[in-house]
């Protein structure tokens, strides 16, 4: 066929409407429910060997959550209108970001209460040798409680069961919702798929985990204190990292094998992006960099029997590689999705700029800010139990 009629496409498909901003969205959003798994493994699930980093885990989901709306306000044309999303939802429209509103609300109550009962025994304690804006601050956030009592403490232990188990459910529904989101759009070929939920929310376990190994082992690094980095809680967190990128990764392909056995009126165009403007970012980065090398890494790290300094060092070098992979798994879905040209031939194209509104720097300040809250987190809620002996 003729070159300039394959490189045709609508006029309103000259550029993606969903831009790097959801992209972001959907990463962060990710992140919170990978994290809040390695805590709810602990406090639900009675995982010993991830009780070191329960605590840390779940601040850290905390950190990531606070800013997960950022992205969408950002992208939003009229920001000002995002709460009448909520107070106004319109189920027979196309409000389905109303839904998202709402199970955001419920989970950060969730993981917001459970950190507060979490902390609370701490917090008494803290709040009777500490003065000035320190004092007030454990003052409200114990809601001027001094218990100290033994029978206080196992009815928090009860209490954060409680909240560990509501928050499972909820922090995969949140994520869970997003691929919902993009699996019922039924004009993008690319996202029309009952798997697209799925994928979405193994691959989030995969980045929170991802992040939590990353974050645990650079905070010890840079404040000298290696030594207390349990070799059986990263053994563990590695492990689940292995079996929930099996997960992801199996139906991230099932997904595709669906499209390709399928072979609907629209594969043909589906392969072409495939094969054409997504090559490098899909088979060279997502698949075979990305996913294929860390699969191999990840196999030997937990099935043989691997030094601590080894361990710590090829835990950190194939956890960023997966998050690098999931993020350019949501690339590709986002922005993959929206290159393909309605009229089924030609593909459209888009790369953000460095100081657009919704460009590179902004995306950039973004991703620091939850570093900047976990920072500051730590002034009033200490990540780790206690101090620990090296280990040899």
């Amino acid at each position: 066929m003729d070159a300039q009629v394959l490189n045709y496409v609508f006029p309103n498909d000259m550029h993606p409407h969903w831009t790097l901003m959801i992209v972001l969205y959907t990463y962060l959003t990710g992140l919170v429910e990978g994290a809040f798994i390695v805590s709810a493994l602990s406090y639900v699930f009675g995982f010993k060997s991830l009780q070191p980093i329960a605590r840390f885990s779940l601040v850290l989901a905390f950190s990531w959550l606070v800013v997960v709306t950022v992205p969408l306000i950002i992208h939003l044309g009229q920001p000002t209108r995002a709460p009448w999303m909520l107070l106004t939802p319109n189920y027979d429209g196309p409000s389905m970001m109303a839904g998202f509103g709402y199970i955001y609300l419920i989970y950060t109550l969730v993981i917001l209460f459970q950190i507060l009962f979490v902390y609370r025994y701490e917090m008494v304690l803290f709040k009777a040798t500490s003065s000035g804006i320190k004092h007030h601050i454990y003052s409200i956030l114990t809601l001027g409680t001094n218990d100290r009592s033994k029978e206080g403490r196992q009815i928090d232990t009860k209490v954060i069961w409680l909240f560990g188990a509501l928050g499972i459910p909820t922090a995969s529904l949140l994520h869970g919702y997003v691929g919902f989101i993009f699996g019922g759009v039924k004009a993008v070929e690319w996202w029309f798929t009952p798997l697209m939920p799925i994928v979405f929310s193994f691959s989030a376990a995969v980045s929170g985990i991802a992040g939590v190994i990353v974050t645990y082992i650079m905070i010890k690094l840079f404040t000298k204190r290696v030594y207390e980095i349990k070799t059986e809680t990263l053994k563990t967190l590695i492990k689940l990292l292995w079996t929930f990128f099996i997960f992801a990764f199996f139906f991230e392909m099932l997904e595709l094998g669906v499209h390709a056995y399928s072979v609907t009126e629209n594969w043909h165009h589906v392969k072409a992006a495939l094969e054409g403007p997504m090559q490098w970012s899909f088979w060279t980065m997502q698949i075979k960099v990305l996913s294929i090398i860390p699969f191999f890494i990840l196999m030997w790290l937990s099935l043989r029997t691997i030094g601590r300094i080894a361990l710590m060092f090829w835990g950190v070098v194939v956890s960023i590689m997966l998050l690098m992979q999931v993020f350019f798994m949501r690339w590709n879905v986002v922005v993959g999705g929206q290159i393909m040209g309605k009229s089924g031939r030609g593909f459209t194209e888009y790369f953000p700029e460095w100081f657009d509104k919704e460009g590179i720097l902004v995306a950039g300040l973004i991703l620091i800010a939850p570093i900047v809250i976990l920072w500051l987190l730590s002034k009033i809620f200490p990540f780790w139990e206690s101090t620990t002996e090296g280990e040899r």
